[in-house]
């Protein structure tokens, strides 16, 4: 397959109102939920696209209330570099896999949630039997 590295490329650009960034983060929402099937023929993956899709929501919903420009517009520029990356074969599956597919673990911060999940990483093993 030949890629042709110009046909994604967008130079970077900065939003001048909220409004732009929303506009050009739909544009990119709709590219990356319309070529769902694409990835998955193209790379072979052995998941429905449906749950690509899906994955690709929880992406897009987990940064829905960022509410500085400056850090919408890097989240933009980062999604369309992925997925040009993506689209031109220049990602190996497990890096699909580990953006798209990986689930993320969310820790215990505080002590009490600590505790209260059974984890004790600091007990203290007996020195003798």
């Amino acid at each position: 397959m030949t890629t042709i590295p110009s046909r994604l490329a967008q130079s970077s650009r900065s939003s001048s109102s909220f409004l732009q960034a929303r506009k050009r983060s739909i544009q990119l929402y709709r590219e990356w939920y319309r070529s769902a099937p694409e990835i998955v023929s193209l790379y072979g993956l052995n998941v429905s696209p449906v749950i690509i899709r899906a994955r690709i929501r929880e992406q897009f919903e987990k940064n829905r209330y960022v509410e500085d420009l400056s850090v919408i517009d890097l989240l933009l520029h980062k999604g369309r570099q992925d997925y040009q990356e993506i689209m031109n074969c220049w990602q190996q599956e497990p890096h699909i896999l580990g953006i798209l597919l990986k689930e993320p673990v969310k820790r215990p911060q505080t002590f009490l949630q600590k505790f209260y999940e059974g984890r004790d990483e600091l007990a203290v093993l007996p020195a003798s039997p």
